[in-house]
């Protein structure tokens, strides 16, 4: 079955860096596009962040542009989202996220937390 396991949240500093993964299994990674989804408290759920399983195109929320990178590793089916320039704003639980023939899967999500 698919699986989508986050890490790599927590609380840093507002200027701070954080750098989440996602590990995937249960289908092909390198087939699919993956994308990341943060939701703030009384909040929806936002796209952050996408990146294409074939060229490697990344797009992003004008929120996070030109701080957030999203990376994947086909190797070892993970997914990253750099996060640099953090502010408290960007507070939020953070979910990767697959669609495969139209469903979407979730992981648990990690609290990213930016306070001082």
């Amino acid at each position: 079955q698919v699986q989508l396991v986050e890490s790599g949240g927590g609380l840093v500093q507002p200027g701070g860096s954080l750098r989440l993964s996602c590990a995937a299994s249960g289908f092909t990674f390198s087939s699919y596009v993956m994308r990341w989804y943060r939701q703030a408290p009384g909040k929806e759920r936002e796209l952050v962040a996408t990146i294409d399983n074939l060229t490697g195109w990344r797009t992003y929320s004008d929120s996070v542009k030109g701080r957030f990178t999203i990376s994947r590793d086909n190797a070892k089916n993970t997914v990253y989202l750099q996060m640099n320039s953090l502010q408290p704003e960007d507070t939020a639980v953070y979910y990767c996220n697959v669609e495969i023939t139209r469903t979407h899967y979730w992981g648990q999500g990690t609290q990213v937390t930016v306070s001082s």
